[in-house]
């Protein structure tokens, strides 16, 4: 019997792609779409290539693929936080295709109790691996009913240049806890064995071998850091 990630992905990765509508807020062209196949209905969120805004920093139609890396990395850790992600051909050619998640759009990091906070260390972890010049406090949701923790929004991840801006610097100077030390270590055999070529698609060799070292660095020290004092810290805007 397939299980329901893999008719997921199926659908995602075959499927027919009907757009809905256009999220306006943000730079890059974003659409919320299903996908049908097999008879499952599937809400997805896509993001073409030809819709991405020119950035001085960051390769030209190369955003969408880094959603792609940061939902392998997200597996590679064991985390899960990344929803399902692909890239392949749409309406208006090829981009990014993720699963979409029901959430409550008013509950993210600056509405989260105190006990919700306290689960983002391995979001900063991730964070940190994948070196996110753009974590918004909006782009980390709480999913419904299960209230599972969910990231979005990774199209400024992987440069080889240290661009870390995050709202979330509660842990500065905190020693990682050996669960995720653990989880690294795992990250790091993976990234060896078999990673590396799975993110060749969407990572220059640059951006993977800086993944790496970045992982070697975390487990070589394995503190959270604090903000850095000789560039900005935190993206704009916030939320």
């Amino acid at each position: 019997m397939t299980d329901k990630p893999e008719i997921h992905r199926l659908a995602l990765e075959h499927g027919e792609i009907e757009l809905k509508g256009q999220f306006l807020l943000g730079s890059n062209y974003t659409f919320l779409v299903t996908v049908r196949h097999a008879g499952q209905e599937v809400p997805a969120v896509y993001k073409p290539m030809r819709g991405e805004q020119s950035l001085w920093d960051f390769p030209e139609a190369s955003l969408a693929g880094r959603e792609v890396a940061a939902y392998l990395v997200s597996q590679a850790l064991g985390f899960g936080f990344v929803p399902l992600t692909i890239l392949r051909d749409g309406p208006f050619g090829p981009g990014s295709l993720q699963q979409y998640i029901e959430h409550n759009p008013n509950l993210h990091y600056f509405t989260f109790k105190p006990a919700d906070r306290l689960r983002l260390r391995p979001v900063a972890l991730f964070d940190l691996l994948v070196n996110n010049a753009d974590r918004k406090g909006g782009h980390i949701l709480l999913q419904k009913r299960t209230r599972k923790l969910t990231l979005i929004d990774h199209g400024l991840c992987f440069h080889a240049e240290d661009k870390l801006r995050t709202v979330i610097w509660d842990f500065a100077g905190e020693a990682m806890p050996s669960e995720l030390i653990s989880a690294l270590e795992t990250f790091r055999s993976l990234l060896r064995l078999s990673l590396s070529a799975d993110l060749q698609p969407y990572l220059t060799p640059q951006e993977i071998a800086a993944l790496n070292a970045r992982a070697e660095a975390l487990l070589a020290s394995p503190v959270f850091p604090t903000p850095p004092e000789d560039r900005r810290s935190f993206p704009y805007p916030p939320l």
